[in-house]
């Protein structure tokens, strides 16, 4: 369907038009209409099919006619998401100029947050913020149209139930409400029920939980051979730009140190950086001066990069939710995409039949590739560059050039191969890379569970707080302090609120991070 047919005004056209989008995805499809008609509306698609468009086009148009201060909110997990959404709605809003957008989270200081609410249409925020501008009273939803949940499942995961409860219990009757959200949980469902009136569900995935067009594999090797391993397949996919995820904050900082040693362009990215630093290390990896983004699932929440062409699970996720919003990072924007996660011991083959059960399709079982394979590929990869190249045309000047050569007594063939011998110099690199024990994983019933495992892996499971589980979600700490000595390892940057008590109709919320 393309966006002219969605009435939607001009100027929104215009903008989109500008943005190079003609053509709407099945999420936008089908949840735009219902948005435009002030229908409650709940939304599950894959990362990166345009969820925010999805809500954010038809509140834009909503708004236009809405000149009231806080008509809409939006909820977000993470200060980077709410940030990206501020950003996309600003442009989709890029003619419409009385349209006052603004976002609050923690890290900011709040008197600037305060100016910026009194004048916005618009708020997006993350829920420990929201409350804070509650309780100040400095965010008031007497006037508020609409309300946004986006990433759902994210936001419960983190331990924001009690404070999204509170919100949506504060907000007037009539509001319009929206959720999105990448699955949809026991929990989700139940606050669509208690929620949402006439609820229009949208589910554009056709009930797949990962996208079509990522290409997923897991590779059976020794746990002590694991940096290679993923070197080797480093090597071979050859991607511009990829993510790497790690389970802890010390395991990214070594495997930062590590991969940055043996010659690649790696960055680090975990919940002890400041603000400041996390957008130094994005603006590194968004601008291809670091090719390789190794994080934990918490930090990488909220990372808007459409052009990751894979996704290494060095680790496998602690959740199965986890694995989903991981491969999500890549096959964006209707392109493709690939993941490798790697799998050490029968415990983790067992998570990754888990895992597999959970999205409903198999992940294929492959083997490392060897460095004479990668040899083979670059070579013919190689090769075909060559033949691209002068199919197109050589350029007279380096013609002139060879021809000089071979006045002064040089062989084309000699000129050509030391040429070919220059350009293929990465192989040193390889060189230094231990092939793999390749063993295939234990043969076994896939169907058998493991009944400890699954309980402690499970999709559905709360968040615990403070009921002495020693996992946390959020920006909170979770592992061991970097020992790297970089720089940047010094305060997990997160402000808790430990002290803070919020209440509203009898609700007394479990403390979480902004």
């Amino acid at each position: 369907m393309n966006f002219n047919e969605l009435n939607l005004r001009q100027e929104i056209l215009r903008a989109v038009s500008e943005m190079g989008y003609e053509e709407a995805t099945d999420i936008q499809a089908g949840s735009i209409p219902s948005i435009l008609e002030g229908q409650d509306v709940t939304g599950r698609s894959s990362t990166g099919t345009g969820k925010t468009a999805a809500f954010a086009l038809p509140l834009v148009e909503r708004t236009a006619d809405n000149a009231d201060r806080s008509s809409v909110l939006i909820l977000a997990p993470t200060r980077e998401l709410a940030l990206q959404i501020t950003d996309e709605i600003r442009k989709y809003a890029k003619y419409l100029p009385d349209i006052s957008i603004t976002s609050v989270y923690g890290g900011q200081p709040m008197d600037g947050q305060i100016r910026a609410l009194k004048k916005a249409r618009i708020v997006v925020g993350t829920p420990g913020r929201i409350m804070d501008h509650m309780r100040r009273k400095t965010l008031k939803l007497d006037n508020l149209k609409t309300i946004v949940l986006d990433e759902a499942d994210e936001m419960l995961n983190m331990g924001f139930i009690d404070d999204i409860r509170t919100i949506l219990e504060s907000a007037p009757e009539g509001r319009q409400t929206i959720l999105f959200s990448a699955t949809l949980s026991p929990q989700i469902v139940k606050i669509t029920d208690e929620f949402q009136t006439e609820t229009v569900f949208v589910k554009a995935d056709k009930g797949a939980k990962t996208a079509a067009k990522i290409h997923q594999s897991f590779y059976y090797v020794p746990k002590p051979q694991k940096n290679d391993a993923l070197k080797l397949l480093m090597e071979y996919a050859r991607p511009k730009k990829s993510l790497i995820f790690c389970n802890t904050k010390r395991m990214v900082d070594d495997l930062s140190d590590q991969l940055s040693e043996a010659g690649y362009k790696a960055i680090g990215l975990h919940g002890d950086l400041k603000q400041n630093q996390r957008n130094a290390v994005m603006r590194e990896f968004k601008s291809g001066r670091a090719k390789i983004l190794i994080a934990t699932d918490v930090a990488a929440r909220g990372i808007d990069v459409d052009d990751v062409e894979a996704v290494f699970n060095y680790d496998i996720p602690q959740e199965r939710e986890y694995y989903v919003h991981r491969i999500g990072r890549t096959g964006r924007a209707g392109r493709e995409g690939a993941s490798y996660t790697l799998v050490s011991g029968r415990g983790q083959l067992q998570e990754i039949r888990e895992i597999e059960r959970y999205i409903g399709i198999p992940i294929e079982e492959k083997k490392v590739p060897t460095k004479q394979e990668i040899l083979s590929s670059q070579t013919s990869f190689f090769e075909d560059t060559i033949w691209e190249l002068l199919n197109k045309g050589v350029n007279p000047v380096w013609k002139e050039f060879v021809k000089k050569l071979t006045d002064q007594g040089a062989s084309a063939e000699d000129i050509a191969a030391v040429l070919c011998e220059k350009a293929q110099k990465k192989s040193k690199r390889l060189s230094e890379i231990s092939d793999i024990d390749n063993r295939p994983a234990p043969k076994g019933d896939r169907k058998t569970t493991d009944r400890k495992r699954s309980q402690n892996f499970r999709s559905d499971r709360s968040y615990q707080g403070k009921s002495g589980t020693k996992k946390s979600y959020g920006g909170k700490s979770y592992g061991d302090k970097s020992r790297s000595g970089k720089s940047y390892g010094e305060k997990n940057f997160t402000r808790k609120d430990s002290t803070k008590t919020v209440a509203f109709k009898k609700h007394t919320p479990k403390k979480a991070e902004i």
